[in-house]
Order: C-alpha cells, then structure tokens, then sequence
C-alpha cells in the first residue's frame, strides 16, 4: 500500500512533495534508471549490490510490519541474485 500522488516530477517546485518510495519504485521501473543509479565509475558487481540494497530497502520500510521481511530474510536476500529480488 504506497502513497499515492500525482505530481509533475519535471516540476522543480513539486519535487518536495513527491513520495520519496514512490519516486525509487518509478526509477526503478525504467529500463535505464539514470536519476537514481548512477553507473559512472562503479564495478558491475557495485552496480548490482545498489540494486540489491535498494530493493531490500523498499521491502523493509513497508507500511504494513506484517509485510516486512526478518532480518534473516534481508540477509538471504542481499545474498542471493538479483534476479530473484521481487519489487514489493
């Protein structure tokens, strides 16, 4: 259940308002997600432990702590591929 808002994100003067989750699930959901993740001088590996730690991020700030992962779950998750991470 993430909060929902319709702002012009090209909008300088709304950039505050935006949901800041929301703003990442959006990033993350391009092909080529250049605002958030920038690939300039980090390592493959590098570029794929930010995605790890971005998607298990969003997982363990979910509205609902039932829907929150254990911590051993974060772990296995950060060890395992990035494949297999699902988008909460």
């Amino acid at each position: 259940a993430r909060k929902k808002e319709r702002v012009d994100q090209n909008s300088a003067s709304n950039a505050s308002s935006l949901y800041f989750p929301e703003w990442i699930y959006k990033d993350l959901e391009k092909e080529d997600s250049g605002r958030l993740i920038t690939n300039d001088g980090i390592s493959n590996e590098e570029d794929e432990t930010l995605k790890k730690m971005t998607l298990v991020g969003l997982w363990c700030i979910q509205s609902s702590p039932s829907n929150r992962p254990p911590m051993n779950r974060v772990v296995e998750m950060m060890e395992g591929s990035l494949e297999a991470l699902e988008v909460p």
